[in-house]
């Protein structure tokens, strides 16, 4: 399609509203066109978006998302709402530094009721909004949008559980985009999806429940038929259970089953569940093919939906990781690798297909991911939990009560950690080093390069406790990868010898740190000493005394959240040696980063190798 007549005149949901039913599906197709070519020189979330199209015109065209309440879960399938609520044309800007979030963002825009970036809070969040609603006094729809895989979330179901013991107007969305959707299957499902929500079944309903409720035997015996003849025709039995309404299945792609539908279930009192069936990446067959890479990709040809490759690029350290684990786990039966719905994100595709009676996706339960590893451990197999730095927050109590507390050996690999670039806050591996420093028993590693992060899986394993390994997002920087060897563990790494100063840095920022301190050789014939860390926990406090000179500089470089992070350890352990000189840390600021690359990000918080130079000359 060459033009998009009628997107272009959507400037904000009222524009959407004017339309006639009938012009829904062509807007619907400038929609999926539009994103396909708009998102293929930068990439992002296509396959979410694409799938919920028209769910997402149904919702606008339907409710006032200035005024009602929808809550996307997780936010990645939001790019059609942004597009229909005044953002359209900055669409290309998004994910990029200074553009739009690729999540919901409460400060973006009043459209976006909650911000989301994490999964399974969006009912809980819609549940809020209709219970302070109601304290408040005012009317509004709360719609909650969470799709099949955020469902399998914990705190999903606490949240149904609550909400449905209580009885204000929700509507919870369940965006199933897993299940096919047959003909036959689907128009009969919508067929009984518009009676149900009808006025007059429900008026009929609620009288004959008043009828039986006078007659206890007779009302228990109707129950119990009508549950259980529900329970073989509809497979909502256990949202009906938990006090939901449960409505569908219905097509998600079909307006005729879509609008009157919701339109039904915006008239019903009470907790209400629509199951809605999607395809996710709906209209563009790469996307439907594959939607596991499609989740979200970076820059891709429009037209043929294949990636675009940047040659002789070094290998990622998701996949340095991925690579090291499969050939330890080919000699030692004993290795198993866990993940919370991230198989392709975290590297462990190949391990899954290699050794897939080893390897357990939980879903998104990264409490139940920490412990089951913990059971493993008990039975001496050698669990490696491969988990997202902002996810593992998730699983803080695990970490500490089922696993450190009683010295179990998993392996913790937290891939993004530190800046995450173009996902923002919400994915931002910022906290890591900060929240697991503090806990007994945990050994936690950093590396610098590709090949010292073979080193250290290859040390966790052979260690017999509690081991973290962070690593940042993207390309390493194409070192030799030679066999892995076991690290001396709480060692750390003298790289350069000087006699004006001692930087110390941890992971990601060694190189930057030893291309500072290069550049002030060859321009001030300043010498600095520069310490690898390798081990954030046990610190290697006798290597820092080492090279502490009694009043010379001492710069800390680490990318994490300077409160409470490394900085603060080995400043404490300096002046309680006596030293006296000039310190400077430099980590992440008591804020939450932009999105944008991790380049942009670690200059704008004095993190990349100008900055570090700049701090040193400060020191003196």
């Amino acid at each position: 399609m060459s033009t998009h007549s009628l997107l272009s005149g959507i400037h904000s949901p009222a524009d959407v509203k004017r339309l006639q039913p009938e012009q829904l599906q062509q807007l619907a197709e400038e929609m999926r066109d539009y994103i396909i070519k708009t998102l293929a020189p930068i990439g992002g979330h296509v396959g979410a978006g694409l799938g919920v199209v028209e769910l997402t015109i149904a919702l606008h065209y339907l409710f006032d998302s200035s005024h009602d309440r929808i809550v996307w879960d997780v936010g990645h399938q939001a790019y059609p709402h942004k597009m229909l609520t005044g953002r359209l044309e900055q669409m290309p800007s998004i994910r990029q530094y200074g553009g739009l979030s690729g999540f919901t963002k409460r400060a973006e825009s009043e459209h976006d009721a909650f911000g989301a970036g994490h999964a399974s809070t969006s009912i809980s969040a819609a549940f809020g909004m209709a219970v302070g609603c109601e304290l408040s006094g005012e009317d509004r729809h709360c719609i909650a949008v969470i799709g099949d895989g955020a469902l399998s979330g914990g705190m999903a179901f606490e949240a149904l559980n609550h909400a449905g013991a209580n009885k204000n107007r929700l509507l919870v969305i369940l965006n199933d985009n897993e299940m096919s959707i047959a003909p036959n299957v689907g128009a009969m499902s919508a067929y009984l999806a518009r009676l149900i929500t009808g006025k007059t079944y429900t008026s009929v309903k609620d009288a004959t429940r008043k009828v039986l409720e006078k007659m206890p035997l007779a009302y228990e015996a109707v129950k119990r038929l009508d549950e259980h003849v529900k329970g073989m025709i509809i497979p909502g039995t256990l949202f009906e259970e938990m006090g939901f309404r449960y409505i569908g299945p219905i097509n998600g792609h079909d307006f005729n089953h879509l609008l009157p539908t919701l339109e039904n279930c915006g008239n019903l009192d009470g907790p209400v569940l629509l199951h809605v069936l999607t395809k996710k990446g709906f209209g563009f067959s790469p996307a439907e093919e594959d939607p596991e890479t499609w989740h979200g990709l970076g820059p891709y040809d429009p037209e043929t939906g294949e990636p675009v490759k940047t040659e002789g690029a070094a290998p990622a350290y998701t996949q340095v990781f991925a690579d090291t684990l499969c050939e330890l786990a080919e000699k030692d039966g004993r290795i198993v690798a866990i993940t919370a719905a991230m198989p392709a994100g975290t590297g462990l595709t190949d391990f899954a297909k290699r050794f897939p009676d080893r390897f357990f996706d939980v879903g998104i339960a990264e409490q139940h991911a920490v412990t089951f590893a913990g059971g493993l451990a008990v039975e001496g197999i050698k669990p490696v939990v491969a988990i997202y730095s902002t996810f593992m927050q998730r699983a803080y109590d695990q970490i500490i009560h089922d696993i450190c507390i009683q010295g179990l050996p998993v392996v913790f690999c937290m891939d993004r950690a530190g800046i995450v670039g173009a996902d923002g806050a919400t994915h931002s591996g910022s906290f890591d080093i900060a929240f697991l420093r503090c806990i007994p028993n945990l050994t936690i590693m950093s590396p610098k390069d590709e090949m010292e992060l073979r080193n250290m899986l290859a040390t966790a394993m052979s260690m017999n406790s509690p081991c973290a390994i962070r690593y940042p997002r993207g390309q390493g920087y194409g070192v030799e990868l030679g066999s892995p060897e076991i690290l001396p563990v709480g060692k750390a790494e003298v790289l350069e010898a000087g006699k004006d100063g001692l930087v110390v840095a941890e992971g990601s920022r060694v190189r930057d740190c030893l291309a500072a301190i290069e550049q002030l050789r060859r321009e001030e014939s300043k010498h600095y000493t520069l310490i690898n860390l390798r081990f954030i926990k046990p610190l290697d406090e006798d290597a820092l005394l080492k090279h502490l000179k009694k009043n010379k500089p001492l710069l800390v470089v680490e990318e994490g959240c300077r409160q409470g992070g490394i900085g603060e350890h080995i400043a404490a352990v300096a002046l309680n040696a006596g030293w006296r000189g000039r310190f400077a840390h430099l980590g992440l600021p008591d804020e939450f980063p932009e999105h944008g690359t991790q380049a942009e990000i670690r200059r704008d918080l004095k993190l990349d190798q100008n900055a570090i130079a700049s701090r040193l000359r400060e020191l003196g």
